[in-house]
């Protein structure tokens, strides 16, 4: 079934009404535009190419930078601030989304322990904690929150997530008058831990499990400036952890996420946490089902595409979403990168914006009228083949 047949069946089932309806629905272009700066530049595109189209604005994240704005402006909500601490203990306020009439509260724990708050010179991975995260989400309890989404990306922290859950109320055992020792550590209560915790949904991006070779330390501590040592060290605390865990009947190490964000993925799961891809977990909040109903045409996008945009990056859930409507979907990119043809062949067709030879902070710069002449050229592509 070829992609112009789909457009020309959903442009039948619109032909009584004389409109074409077209969802725009893309992540951000990292360094170049927001989620909501490149649905509007997509919008300015779909105009050129269709005048009277019905577009439908849903501007998407998936769980990193982003998306407490993004799911905020999308259901009327706005940002909250919230006291907290870094992953260094230092203190700071952070930004919570929060959307009232809803009850529901989204949270980035990159507002507390973002790796971007603290220095290169200043990061240290043996002492970055994840103890700011327990702020955030009292935070959005005490706003009144029934509903919590905790995105996960971006963060300084290889502790597991025991910083976050003894603010919560976990203890190390045996119990210290003194914070956790690492070396003392034989187990964990959680028997205090506040019950909501359980209740929360959490989007990660990545599937690595806490420990191993694809664990949290051995493949993003690195990037969180531990050096080979310092990596040792992570490997051999999280699998104390681990054990900890599972001497409590907790045995989460090696399940699908946990290791996202430094290990938060698997102290959100020994808690009872939902964890979904975040695309997924936005989709459900921002109501892209009904959005796209109906619709004609899905135009998606993000910076880059490559082998890793499959799986549960936004223009895959956005994909599967448009997929299970019976709906054609375009992929709009920056660049293409490594496996970005089985990330083609997985979603559909993928339009890079500019032209590839084109030097990165020009092409930066140009991201939004880019991305504004190629969504005008693939609304008039399909218009035109649809009429052939």
């Amino acid at each position: 079934m070829s992609a112009a047949w789909e457009w020309a069946e959903a442009r039948r089932r619109h032909a009584r009404l004389g409109v074409v309806k077209i969802v725009l629905a893309p992540d951000s272009f990292k360094e170049s535009m927001s989620a909501r700066e490149a649905v509007r530049a997509m919008a300015t595109g779909v105009r050129r190419a269709a005048p009277d189209a019905h577009v439908t604005l849903v501007p998407m994240a998936d769980g990193g930078e982003g998306t407490a704005r993004t799911v905020s402006d999308a259901l009327g909500g706005v940002l909250r601030e919230v006291e907290t601490v870094d992953a260094l203990g230092r203190a700071r306020r952070g930004r919570i989304g929060w959307v009232a009439r809803e009850r529901l509260a989204v949270v980035e724990v990159a507002q507390a322990v973002g790796l971007d708050l603290i220095a290169p010179t200043e990061r240290d991975a043996l002492a970055a904690s994840s103890t700011g995260v327990a702020d955030l989400l009292r935070g959005a309890w005490e706003a009144g929150a029934q509903r919590v989404l905790v995105g996960l990306g971006g963060s300084a922290t290889t502790d597991g997530g025991l910083g976050m859950l003894l603010g919560l109320g976990a203890r190390a055992l045996p119990v210290r008058p003194v914070r956790c020792d690492w070396a003392d550590l034989a187990g964990l209560d959680l028997t205090g831990l506040d019950p909501r915790l359980g209740r929360v949904e959490v989007a990660v991006d990545v599937d690595n499990p806490l420990t191993g070779p694809r664990g949290a330390a051995a493949v993003f501590a690195p990037q969180k400036g531990a050096d080979p040592a310092a990596v040792a060290v992570l490997i051999r605390r999280l699998e104390h952890l681990a054990r900890a865990l599972r001497a409590g009947g907790r045995d989460v190490a090696g399940l699908p996420g946990a290791g996202a964000a430094g290990g938060l993925g698997a102290a959100f799961l020994a808690a009872g946490a939902r964890l979904a891809p975040g695309a997924t977990l936005v989709a459900e909040a921002v109501g892209l089902a009904e959005a796209v109903r109906g619709a004609d045409l899905v135009l998606t996008g993000e910076g880059r595409v490559d082998g890793q945009t499959p799986s549960g990056k936004v223009p895959a859930g956005v994909a599967a979403v448009a997929r299970a409507a019976g709906v054609p979907v375009v992929v709009l990119t920056g660049s293409l990168g490594p496996g970005w043809q089985e990330a083609r062949d997985a979603l559909g067709p993928v339009v890079v914006i500019g032209p590839a030879e084109r030097p990165l902070a020009e092409a930066l710069a140009h991201g939004p009228a880019d991305l504004a002449d190629a969504t005008e050229r693939v609304v008039a592509d399909r218009i035109a083949g649809a009429r052939r």
